[in-house]
C-alpha cells in the first residue's frame, strides 16, 4: 500500500474510491479537493467470485482508514463493463464472468455505514477529469480509456451522457472494420478488437519473429529502440486508435477527448499521428477545435474519478459550490 504524504489525511470529508478494473482493483482514499492520500490494489480472482474481491476491498480499506486516520464521508465506485449506476449491480461484464447481479454498493454501504455510489469506469473517469482534471472548465469532453479493452465517458452540458434506460454506450465496441478479427463481445472488427492492449500484443505476436511473448510496453520500447516489427505494430495501433477517435469526433465534436490507460503511457508515440488521423478524417466538422490530450489525472484518473462519482452522485453541496 502507498501511502501519499499530506496535511489533509485526516479530512473527515474524505472519499473512499474503488476501481474496479478487468484484472485488479484499486483502492483509495481521495479528499475533497480531488487529491489521492492512499492507494493500494489487488488482483482479481475471477473463479473465487465477487464476495471474495468485496473481502479484499474491504480488508484494504480498512487498513487504509486506520493507517491514514481519515474518517471517510462515503464511497465512489467505478467498475468496468455494463453496470446499472441506479440500482448498484454489475450487468454481463466480459471480463467478469458469473458476477452479473453483484452489487458493490450495497455491500460496501453495508461494511463501512455510509452511502455509495457507481459508475461506469470510464464515465467515472470522465467525470474526475472534467472536474479536477484537464476538462476542467469545458460544457463537453469524452475521456477514452485505452488498457485492456476501450471504454469511453461521455459529459455533455457538464454530465454524463446516459443512453435508455440508464445504459452507458460501449464506443470501444463500434466496429471500425467489419472483416476484422474477433471481438471478445461476439462481433468482429470493434475498435477494442484492433487498437486495445491485448490486440496490439497479439498483432505483434502474430508478426514478428520473437520466440516469447512481448507486453505492450516492451513493445513500445523496442519500437524507440528503432526495431522495425515493433515500430509496423506501433503504427498499426496509432492507426486505428486515430480512426476511432476520428469517428468519435465527427459524431459529437466535444471540446476534448482525454486519453488515459495503460496503453496511452506510450503517448510520446501515439499522440501525434492520432492527431494527424483525425485531422485527415474529419472533414465535415471543425476537427482542430476538439482538443486530443493525455489526462492529466495520470495513474489516479480511476481512483479520482470514483470519488467524483460520490460527489456528483450524492453531495449536493459539493455540486452547489461548483
Amino acid at each position: 500500500m502507498e501511502i501519499i504524504e499530506s496535511a489533509s489525511r485526516r479530512n473527515s470529508s474524505a472519499i473512499a474510491s474503488i476501481d474496479i478494473g478487468g484484472t485488479k482493483i484499486a483502492v483509495g482514499i481521495v479528499d475533497s479537493k480531488g487529491h489521492v492520500l492512499v492507494r493500494g490494489e489487488t488482483q482479481i480472482q475471477v473463479d473465487k467470485g465477487p464476495e471474495n474481491a468485496l473481502t479484499r476491498i474491504v480488508e484494504i480499506l480498512r487498513a487504509q482508514t486506520q493507517q491514514t486516520g481519515v474518517a471517510i464521508a462515503g464511497i465512489g465506485i467505478g467498475c468496468t463493463g455494463p453496470v446499472d449506476p441506479i440500482t448498484g449491480e454489475l450487468g454481463d461484464v466480459n471480463t467478469l464472468p458469473n458476477w452479473q447481479g453483484w452489487n458493490p454498493v450495497a455491500g460496501l454501504s453495508e461494511a463501512f455505514g455510509v452511502s455509495a455510489a457507481l459508475e461506469n469506469d470510464a464515465d467515472a473517469a470522465a467525470l474526475g477529469e472534467a472536474r479536477w482534471g484537464a476538462g476542467k472548465g469545458r460544457h463537453s469532453l469524452i475521456s477514452i480509456t485505452v488498457g485492456t479493452g476501450i471504454g469511453a465517458g461521455i459529459i455533455l452540458n457538464g454530465e454524463v451522457y446516459r443512453g435508455a434506460g440508464h445504459a452507458h454506450p460501449e464506443i470501444g465496441h463500434h466496429i471500425v472494420e467489419p472483416s476484422g478479427p474477433p471481438c471478445t463481445c461476439g462481433a468482429s472488427g470493434c475498435w477494442e478488437s484492433l487498437a486495445a492492449g491485448p490486440a496490439f500484443e497479439q498483432w505483434y505476436a502474430e508478426q514478428s519473429s520473437a520466440q516469447e511473448f512481448r507486453t505492450g510496453k516492451e513493445i513500445c520500447r523496442l519500437a524507440r529502440e528503432g526495431h522495425p516489427a515493433a515500430h509496423r505494430a506501433v503504427e498499426r495501433l496509432a492507426y486505428y486508435l486515430g480512426l476511432g477517435m476520428a469517428n468519435v469526433v465527427s459524431m459529437f465534436m466535444p471540446e476534448m477527448i482525454a486519453l488515459s490507460g495503460s496503453v496511452m503511457r506510450s503517448a510520446d508515440l501515439l499522440l501525434d499521428p492520432i492527431r494527424e488521423i483525425v485531422l485527415n478524417k474529419c472533414r465535415l466538422v471543425p476537427a482542430s477545435s476538439c482538443e486530443i490530450a493525455v489526462s492529466s489525472l495520470g495513474a489516479d484518473a480511476g481512483l479520482i474519478g470514483a470519488a467524483q462519482v460520490w460527489h456528483t452522485r450524492l453531495n449536493r453541496s459539493f455540486q452547489e459550490s461548483l
